[in-house]
């Protein structure tokens, strides 16, 4: 459990799938594994947000150290960021990202080689922060992500990573 008073993260994601990736980034060694936190996941892009509006805006609100990841599926819809957007009212939005594969995160086992299991593409993806990389974040499922990816390494690298 993170400390509310302290900078951390919560990842809300939306599936098992999305799970298992934020998972796998927790085993980065280089990451401070206290100052971040995976939920359960939601059951959809559309619940996560919904579950995001009525049960943490108050509390992003109410702990200013909070970040928050929302890790989605984009289902190949490129509107898809700017809807769930829509759901981030604007005295927390700095402090909230949306993430996640352009298609459905099963696709990056199947395209990505070497990488099998949700697991290993999270640390992958953990290290490609760390190092500053886009081996993985630039991937044509994950491209898309680039400018929030930048936004949210500004806002949680200096606590996340040692």
């Amino acid at each position: 459990m993170t400390n509310k008073y302290k900078k951390h993260l919560l990842i809300l994601p939306e599936d098992d799938a999305n799970r298992q990736v934020a998972n796998g980034f927790l085993l980065c060694s280089d990451l401070n594994d206290r100052n971040i936190q995976v939920l359960p996941p939601s059951g959809g892009w559309i619940k996560a947000l919904s579950q995001f509006k009525s049960n943490h805006i108050n509390d992003m609100r109410k702990y200013d150290q909070r970040r928050m990841l929302i890790l989605i599926d984009f289902d190949g819809d490129e509107n898809r960021f700017e809807e769930a957007q829509k759901d981030i009212p604007n005295d927390v939005s700095d402090r909230v990202f949306i993430l996640g594969s352009f298609s459905e995160t099963e696709e990056l086992k199947k395209k990505i080689p070497g990488l099998n299991s949700y697991e290993t593409i999270g640390k992958a993806l953990a290290k490609d922060c760390v190092n500053e990389t886009n081996n993985i974040w630039g991937h044509d499922l994950l491209k898309h992500n680039q400018d929030e990816l930048d936004r949210m390494v500004i806002s949680v690298k200096p606590f996340l990573f040692h």
